[in-house]
């Protein structure tokens, strides 16, 4: 094969405009260092990749799983699983969230609360057994 025409290439892949990326992306690959199928012959690397798809000595499918993968530009992200991704979807795991946080508040509040309670009762007994203290000393020293 002398000249590859594009009808030589049609036969192999019958979408012109399929046959035109394909044989660019090849090319790039070659340009970037993949190894060569057929000789080289002195030819520059979109006719060697318009000769290599001619002759069926590259895999078309991997062709086009390079050409999707350079044409992607969104990033596939992992979305969480199980109760994480329903409650994400509904949107309450801010909410719930929130509320757990108030909770914690809340505790926290009410343990302060019961804790100065408490050392207001110690005070009140001691205030109390304090007398007695007083009037023993008093027994004492009559």
């Amino acid at each position: 094969m002398a000249r590859v025409t594009v009808e030589d290439c049609v036969l192999k892949v019958p979408n012109r405009f399929e046959l035109v990326l394909l044989a660019a992306q090849r090319s790039r690959n070659l340009g970037a260092g993949a190894p060569l199928s057929l000789d080289r012959d002195n030819d520059k690397n979109p006719v060697v990749a318009l000769r290599e798809i001619a002759e069926g000595t590259v895999e078309l499918g991997e062709l086009e799983s390079g050409l999707i993968r350079g044409l992607q530009k969104v990033v596939e992200i992992e979305e969480p699983e199980g109760e994480d991704a329903e409650l994400a979807a509904i949107g309450l795991g801010a909410e719930l969230a929130e509320a757990a946080e108030r909770d914690e508040i809340l505790a926290d509040v009410l343990q302060v609360v019961e804790e100065d309670e408490l050392e207001v009762a110690d005070a009140d007994l001691d205030d109390e057994a304090e007398p007695d203290e007083a009037n023993e000393q008093d027994r004492d020293g009559v």
